[in-house]
């Protein structure tokens, strides 16, 4: 015990060392002293608390409460989770190549990526993982199993698993692969001259993939496109800038970053030829779209190069660098904050002020400025994302579709239906028949699937307002009759939103036989947005009016 805490003291002497020579001179004494203090404070609970604590637990413990004052981006990626941090750059990991999650005490596989080591097994979304090499499955929750499932690509594991409607557990081998997944996964025409790019990530491969997409897409006939970046949460900087520099000229302001460290003080500029710097370009985004989607969404924005549509983006203006630390491990800090073009930087929330409860605010509106795009000087605001130049919203989801979504009843009547049926016809024909939706209806009778309506919630406030006013006597015949009749609609709402929960059902059914791709192609069959977005495409003089800012 003393060796191993004479060797943790002088590691933090190390660092000290190495902290003075950074040359943060005004600060020298500060850091000297309370690396200090936490130094002995270490020392002094490893030998004289009153239980056997494990340093290595405690060290984690205290890094993840200092950095979680900071900002939720800057973290501490210890040495065993490598794999998360080579993932996270590269879009590539060593595993069985399908998406777990928790259900009740199990996991179970949620999505088997096509063509890789799960797929190939004969796994299947819905099979429940009750063993992995023998180890007992009940009770991890998805995090625990996944440690089991990645590891070295080539070596195998067995993983027993129950499936649905099948008496007899299974026992499949798997063997782990480089699994890759992809920024693009899935690119198409939706029109006769308009081709769509759906962008998830930005890894490694970000750019080349996008670049490959957009060439086949003109092979086809492309003569506009809408590039996707709803729900993409960002990646690597350096993609985005190559992204963007496919669009406009050589030369062309990117995006800038200024950081406490001068060494971030960086302009981005497009290095290349574009690819295309003529053609019509629509941009989705979202509240799901942040950082490297907001670079890319906001320069071409500010650079009046593509309309923006959608919702109001995320609004992460932070760059992050990974620092290596000792022992293989590593630091994922905040250097600088980023600014598009204009001048403006999106960043939404405040982390350098936070309020009594220890919660960033959001910046406000008394503090949003507003910029100009650089060649046609339209009105483009800083602190709270990227704001779309057409905003179209999609339609929320009822109550009914959104507790069957939470339930997993969607989920598990396209596990029943796959084991019903060997195949379907192909993403562009299918479609759920009246019968197949009673089907459904059928198997609902006995789930649970409660769920409160906006006019109950109204309804059970006016009860407890009315009983505080002492009215509710009075009432009280017109309110039960009132909640009676909301009680006897709700009964009629499983037909009464059928076109929204077969929409739902259609897209969870063929990602069972389809994929990713399958689920993406057939979303875009009622995609609202994407539908304004070919009419904008399609209407030169209402798209050139909008770059223009002279669209009312």
């Amino acid at each position: 015990m003393k060796k191993r805490i004479t060797k943790i003291v002088a590691i933090f002497s190390i660092t000290i060392a190495s902290v003075f020579t950074v040359g943060f001179t005004e600060s020298y004494f500060e850091v000297s002293k309370n690396l200090d203090i936490f130094a002995t404070l270490f020392r002094e609970l490893n030998i004289y608390y009153v239980d056997d604590a494990n340093p290595g637990d405690l060290m984690k413990t205290g890094i993840d409460a200092m950095l979680e004052s900071l900002d939720p981006y800057t973290n501490y990626i210890p040495e065993s989770k490598m794999e998360d941090y080579k993932m996270m750059t590269t879009g590539m990991y060593g595993g069985i190549g399908a998406v777990i999650q928790t259900k009740g005490d199990n996991v179970i596989i949620a999505e088997p990526y096509e063509g890789f080591g799960a797929d190939k097994a004969g796994l299947m979304a819905g099979d429940k993982i009750i063993k992995v090499d023998g180890n007992d499955a009940s009770g991890k929750n998805s995090s625990e199993i996944r440690e089991f499932l990645l590891g070295q690509p080539g070596t195998t594991l067995e993983l027993v698993i129950e499936r649905p409607g099948t008496e007899k557990l299974l026992t499949k081998i798997v063997t782990r692969e480089e699994v890759k997944i992809k920024d693009v996964p899935y690119s198409g025409m939706v029109s006769d001259s308009i081709g769509y790019i759906r962008l998830g990530g930005f890894t490694e491969s970000a750019s080349a993939e996008v670049k490959g997409a957009f060439n086949k897409l003109k092979e086809k006939g492309a003569n506009k496109i809408v590039l996707d970046l709803r729900g993409n949460g960002g990646g690597l900087l350096r993609e985005s800038v190559n992204i963007v520099n496919f669009f406009v000229e050589k030369g062309t302001p990117v995006v800038s970053t200024k950081g406490k460290i001068k060494d971030w003080d960086k302009k981005y500029v497009a290095l290349n030829d574009p690819l295309d710097k003529e053609i019509p370009l629509v941009i989705l985004v979202n509240g799901g779209s942040a950082s490297a989607s907001e670079i890319v969404s906001g320069s071409l924005q500010d650079n009046d190069r593509a309309v923006v549509m959608g919702s109001l983006s995320f609004g992460k203006g932070l760059v992050q660098q990974v620092r290596p630390l000792s022992y293989n491990s590593k630091l994922k800090v905040t250097v600088a904050k980023y600014y598009t073009p204009s001048g403006r930087c999106i960043q939404k929330l405040d982390y350098s002020n936070k309020n009594s409860k220890g919660k960033a605010d959001a910046i406000p509106d008394s503090l949003i400025t507003e910029f100009k795009t650089v060649n046609n000087k339209r009105p483009v605001f800083d602190g709270k994302g990227v704001s779309p130049d057409i905003e179209v919203k999609n339609k929320l989801l009822s109550e009914i579709s959104t507790s069957l979504l939470i339930k997993s009843l969607f989920f598990d009547y396209a596990t029943q239906f796959r084991l019903k049926h060997d195949s379907i016809a192909r993403v562009e024909d299918f479609a759920m028949s009246d019968s197949d939706f009673e089907d459904f209806v059928n198997f609902l009778s006995d789930k649970d699937y409660e769920y409160t309506t906006e006019s109950e919630d109204i309804l059970a406030s006016l009860e407890k307002a009315t009983k505080k006013d002492k009215y509710f006597d009075d009432v009280k015949a017109e309110y039960d009759a009132l909640k009676e009749k909301l009680n006897h609609n709700k009964k009629g709402d499983l037909h009464k939103f059928k076109e929204e929960i077969i929409r739902i059902l259609e897209s969870e059914i063929v990602s069972r036989y389809y994929y990713q791709t399958g689920q993406i192609k057939m979303a875009l069959k009622h995609d609202i947005i994407l539908e304004e977005a070919i009419k904008t495409l399609n209407n030169k003089e209402l798209y050139n009016s909008i770059l223009a800012g002279t669209n009312k």
